[in-house]
């Protein structure tokens, strides 16, 4: 199990903000010397704690994109199962577990309606969902 300290988690945080930010920058927002920075950031990458880095477009950028929130109900315990097929569609931004009425939300993304009424169809025939529900997201207030 990976222990992480306030530094470590500031460190986080600027990144996940804007991991762009050169050593230099982290070094000095955080108070404490480059080397301890470019230090800490191989250590979580090594443990695994950063994965990798990724780009975050506005969404007014891809105006032709649909996404959508599916909440699935998974028949039984095949919840892994489900989970497998889902994460292997390429239609499938990010799944998610949660507790209530729902096993997963999945956010999907396609470029038109006509394609996201396939994916729609397709997932909704994965063996392992009980029920869906789908919402289409109209507008992003926070990126």
């Amino acid at each position: 199990m990976v222990t992480l300290d306030d530094v470590d988690r500031q460190l986080i945080a600027l990144l996940r903000d804007n991991a762009r930010l050169s050593v230099v920058a982290l070094a000095k927002t955080l108070r404490i010397a480059r080397a301890t920075v470019q230090n800490r950031i191989t250590r979580l990458e090594k443990q695994g704690v950063i994965i990798g880095y990724t780009v975050r477009l506005k969404p007014a950028v891809e105006r032709h994109r649909i996404r959508a929130l599916m909440s699935i109900a998974v028949e039984g315990n095949r919840g892994a199962e489900v989970v497998k097929v889902l994460r292997g569609h390429p239609n499938v931004a990010s799944i998610h577990s949660t507790n209530g009425r729902w096993d997963l939300v999945v956010e999907l993304q396609a470029d038109s309606l006509e394609n996201f009424d396939r994916v729609l169809g397709a997932i909704r025939l994965v063996d392992g969902i009980a029920n869906s529900e789908t919402s289409i997201l109209l507008s992003t207030h926070k990126v």
